[in-house]
């Protein structure tokens, strides 16, 4: 018999079980030690975050070349008596691990990234990453319906600076927290589009943005009702929303769907799992690695909520738990992939609290597609590329990339449609059975 292979549900109960044992170790090991003991709560917020990324991170060989060691013995020589001290203690023994998703987040930076996995984010809208050969800070995508996107910013634009403070010397967290704000006040952005050579001012008026991570309609045409649903991330709620979904426009008896993952940036990757799990039947999902090299492969469970023909839609923006999904669809040939080149993030974070109620995100693992393929900065290639311009409004009037998706759906139906009115008739008991009259 087939082993079975560990389904979504598995995994993020180990995922639990990873995060309890790393905090049980670490109080271990502080009450073991007379040392630790003697440590005041600043000096101890600095060794929980290095040992954290010590037992965690994913590249244990990038240690050995950046001292690591020396890093936490260096860092408690310099005095550390508050929090600021701590975290600026911290951020200086992450940075040479260059890897710009393992950072320290503030109490207030952290409250506002648990707001957003939960569905509730002020601001601008810019969803923020790093470009993988030039480590530039770049719009991995802009909210639907925020200040960016309607200001026009699209994926793959680079911010220089934030009221004139450069993104270089801020970092990613730091521009982040500073696109962040009250309601009605403004914020000026420098920035420099793709493919353009002169920089841009942008100011931008700060609001609530109402995320609405999962939008659904029905597509109509002469001679076909279509299904359509957008993920704009992948939030604590998504999964249940999409089950709503697939439940509605089954009940309004939709003949295909598109799905629409453009700009969706991630967030969960529990959620994007759970999602995964909806429209694949114990087909494999993704395949994960951890520091030690053990792969671990994720398959979807039985009885999937929708089991008709679709179409994705990605794009530049579509990165990290959405290219898990988008990936899982590709390679199982559940769904045909039109768009253009997918970011490029195949890194998996935790995100553990801290003792003073900041965060550490800690890149613990990378992921494969279930054909082995490492997107890690070479994303995914849709099936069919779609013709620009990009569409800057999607799901919107106009919105070319969606009535192609539309007409191919539809191909794809015509012939699935075709091809079974051109089959044989069946065979009972060795004699063709009759046509009906």
């Amino acid at each position: 018999m087939k082993p079975m292979l560990p389904t979504v549900n598995g995994w993020s109960d180990r995922l639990r079980r990873l995060a309890f044992g790393l905090a049980s170790a670490i109080l271990i090991v502080l009450l073991a030690s007379p040392h630790a003991l003697a440590l005041n709560d600043a000096q101890q917020l600095v060794v929980e975050s290095w040992r954290l990324v010590n037992q965690g991170y994913l590249d244990p060989e990038q240690f050995d070349r950046i001292r690591w060691k020396r890093l936490r013995q260096k860092a408690l020589e310099n005095t550390i008596e508050s929090s600021e001290e701590a975290y600026s203690a911290i951020e200086a023994m992450l940075l040479p691990l260059n890897d710009p998703y393992t950072r320290l987040l503030k109490p207030a930076d952290y409250e506002v990234m648990k707001a957003s996995n939960e569905g509730n984010l002020s601001g601008v809208g810019l969803q923020l990453g790093h470009r993988q050969d030039s480590n530039a800070t770049v719009v991995i995508a802009p909210l639907e319906g925020s200040p960016a996107a309607d200001a026009g910013i699209v994926s793959g634009t680079e911010v220089l600076a934030v009221n004139g403070e450069a993104v270089e010397m801020l970092g990613l967290e730091t521009t982040a927290a500073r696109l962040r704000g009250a309601v009605g006040t403004q914020v000026v952005l420098t920035v420099l589009p793709p493919k353009e050579e002169e920089q841009q001012e942008i100011t931008l008026e700060r609001r609530n943005i109402d995320l609405r991570p999962v939008r659904t309609r029905r597509l109509r045409s002469d001679t076909h009702t279509l299904g359509y649903i957008r993920i704009t991330q992948f939030s604590e709620g998504v999964p249940e929303q999409v089950r709503e979904a697939i439940d509605e426009l089954s009940d309004k008896s939709v003949e295909g769907l598109v799905l629409d993952l453009r700009n969706n940036s991630g967030g969960l990757v529990s959620a994007g799992l759970a999602v995964a799990d909806a429209f694949l039947d114990q087909q494999p999902i993704v395949e994960t690695r951890n520091r030690s090299g053990i792969a671990d492969p994720i398959q979807a469970g039985p009885d999937m909520l929708y089991t008709g023909p679709m179409v994705t839609l990605v794009n530049g923006g579509t990165a990290s738990a959405s290219e898990i999904l988008a990936g899982a669809l590709q390679d199982d040939e559940r769904s045909l992939l039109l768009g253009s080149n997918t970011f490029g993030k195949g890194l998996i974070q935790t995100l553990t609290n801290l003792s003073d109620g900041s965060g550490l995100a800690v890149t613990v693992a990378g992921y494969v597609t279930p054909s082995g393929r490492d997107i890690q900065g070479e994303g995914i290639t849709p099936d069919r590329i779609l013709d620009g311009p990009e569409p800057l409004n999607p799901g919107g009037e106009g919105d070319r990339w969606l009535t192609d998706a539309e007409l191919v759906l539809q191909s794809m139906i015509d012939q699935e449609a075709s091809q079974a009115s051109a089959d044989p008739m069946p065979i009972t008991d060795g004699v063709e059975a009759e046509p009906m009259s």
